[in-house]
């Protein structure tokens, strides 16, 4: 098993320098192509920056493939399916309309269109679901129909939701990671646990995938110097599905011989074939609720569910005063509280630690929710490895020369003016708390 392990990690490796290695040369290909896109009503970035991004992602999407077909446990997965190219095939249209759009803004139909074209191409090509398991009935054979259209709904839905979160800096790329190194730990348990090779294609492309966003996130954290655009956050939601429909309705559960023992016992035992219902959906959780809700929202207003607004749920996180980093930490936090929750409990069904442990980081989330203005302070000891916001040194500076100009007090100033913007850093007058970093508290 350690053989495995260390082709996985050394394909990880791989994704994560050509991805990492790309994206600075896209983008300055991007700037020179003029995929700038003016500042839009919706946009929270005040400054134009570079798409494309998705090309380094689709760079290393091919690198890792290509290493993966080199290795001697990996290149089993080559040759005993046609998922990797399957998905290779999809991946390639979809980032190339992905390309377009972030160049010339293509119609949001056609880019539905184009969704439901790639994912057929994967159907074609055998990435499809042939079964789903239901709890208290077993597996339940689709037709050639069922699976088909089952596999385009639920690429075009993960497409989607991808893309409607990728609205901050580090947001979609760091949140598909989260659920991508969660999936891995699900597949891999599956083929090594269980020995059922049908898995191993899902593990590969999880952590392919975990590769792409881990050497895009560099550049893309804020304040990011290049965008995904929909070349990559298409891209990797694609990918994220291509995972979900091989493990779901590739793997036949009646090959893990689970219900041995009585009932009860296959209950229990039965609970990793009831995980693929729910861990595709989790992993994709918070997008798939941002998703839902724009729908209805736009819908209500009589718009467009391809309208654009400032309605989605890290614009909330931000209209209640939370910085843009911490944010998109918090979407970090329940995602992968709901990937790695769902999936700790897949393993340890019977613990009732793994339901309290759960039950407590939540009522954390909550009060992280509730506490926008709280702005923790690093140990004297730690200072020099985090941001000079958080040390008690640069606090003490600011105070004293605050004193020194004989301006007002920060609080007073604050509750006389009136701050809008984010965690209160936004620039009041012509004198800013920030003078010198014009885009460290804005959001994108």
């Amino acid at each position: 098993m350690g053989q495995p392990v260390r082709e996985y990690l050394l394909t990880l490796c791989v994704t994560v320098a050509v991805t990492y290695l790309l994206t600075g040369p896209v983008r300055r290909f991007a700037i020179a192509a003029g995929a700038m896109p003016e500042i839009r009503a919706r946009d929270v970035h005040r400054e134009p920056t570079p798409r494309l991004g998705g090309i380094a992602m689709f760079g290393g999407l091919c690198a890792g493939l290509l290493v993966a077909d080199h290795l001697p446990n990996l290149n089993g997965v080559f040759e005993l399916s046609n998922e990797p190219r399957a998905l290779l095939s999809g991946a390639a249209l979809i980032w190339l309309i992905g390309v377009l759009d972030d160049k010339f803004e293509i119609d949001a139909l056609i880019k539905l269109g184009a969704q439901m074209i790639a994912a057929g191409v994967m159907v074609m090509q055998g990435l499809t679901m042939l079964w789903i398991p239901v709890p208290w009935i077993g597996t339940v054979a689709l037709t050639q129909w069922q699976g088909n259209l089952l596999t385009v709904a639920l690429v075009v839905i993960t497409i989607n939701a991808v893309n409607f979160v990728d609205g901050l800096d580090g947001l979609a790329a760091g949140m598909v990671c989260i659920a991508s190194a969660a999936f891995f730990l699900y597949a891999y348990r599956i083929w090594f646990g269980y020995g059922i090779e049908a898995a191993a294609p899902a593990t590969l492309f999880a952590a392919i995938l975990m590769g792409m966003c881990l050497g895009f996130l560099p550049h893309n954290m804020h304040p990011a110097r290049i965008f995904m655009g929909d070349s990559g956050s298409m891209l990797i939601g694609l990918v994220l599905a291509a995972g979900a429909i091989s493990i779901t309705g590739q793997v036949d559960p009646d090959t893990m011989a689970l219900f041995a023992g009585g009932e009860r016992n296959a209950t229990h035992a039965m609970l990793p074939v009831f995980i693929p219902l729910l861990l595709p959906l989790t992993i994709i959780a918070i997008p798939m609720a941002d998703l839902i809700l724009a729908i209805v929202r736009r819908t209500w207003k009589g718009q467009s569910p391809f309208a654009a607004d400032r309605g989605h749920l890290h614009h909330r996180l931000l209209e209640l005063g939370h910085s843009h980093s911490r944010a998109v930490l918090i979407m970090y936090f329940w995602s992968g509280l709901i990937a790695f929750g769902a999936v700790a409990y897949s393993v340890h069904s019977a613990s009732m630690w793994i339901v309290l442990v759960i039950a407590a980081l939540s009522a954390l989330g909550l009060v992280l929710l509730l506490l926008p203005r709280f702005r923790p302070r690093a140990p004297r000891w730690a200072e020099f490895l985090v941001p000079p916001r958080y040390r008690h040194a640069e606090r003490a500076a600011e105070a004293a020369a605050q004193d020194a100009s004989g301006r007002e007090p920060e609080p007073a100033r604050r509750i006389a003016v009136g701050v809008s913007g984010v965690n209160g850093a936004t620039a009041v007058g012509p004198r800013s708390r920030f003078p010198d970093r014009r885009k460290a508290e804005t959001t994108r």
